[in-house]
């Protein structure tokens, strides 16, 4: 048995998990922020109720990075980083992707 680093034999299993402790908190502070402001427009976890199409979230995400690299920080809009509502965007295709309600319209 390899030696673990606390003697917990526990860790072996925890260590073979996702690492979220890798994910830097700044980063899911604000997509917290721009996920918040998504439910509260359009309801929690939406796109799991209905549908949502690869192309729409795509085209968005894409937009956000263009205003970004343009040298806009935050969405006129919301106020928030255009960089957080980029991973939003990620983060709804991924969902959607795993619980079947993806729509991939993708060419």
């Amino acid at each position: 048995m390899p030696e673990l680093p606390d003697g917990n034999p526990k860790t072996a299993f925890g260590q073979a998990k996702p690492g979220l402790s890798d994910v830097p908190t700044t980063a899911l502070r604000e997509l917290g922020v721009v996920m918040r402001l998504g439910a509260t427009k359009y309801g929690r976890f939406n796109w799991r109720a209905d549908a949502v199409s690869a192309t729409v979230y795509y085209d968005a995400a894409l937009r956000h990075m263009m205003a970004w690299m343009d040298g806009e920080e935050s969405d006129p809009e919301s106020g928030q980083s255009h960089l957080a509502h980029a991973m939003a965007c990620c983060v709804i295709l991924i969902d959607a992707a795993a619980f079947g309600k993806l729509n991939d319209n993708r060419a």
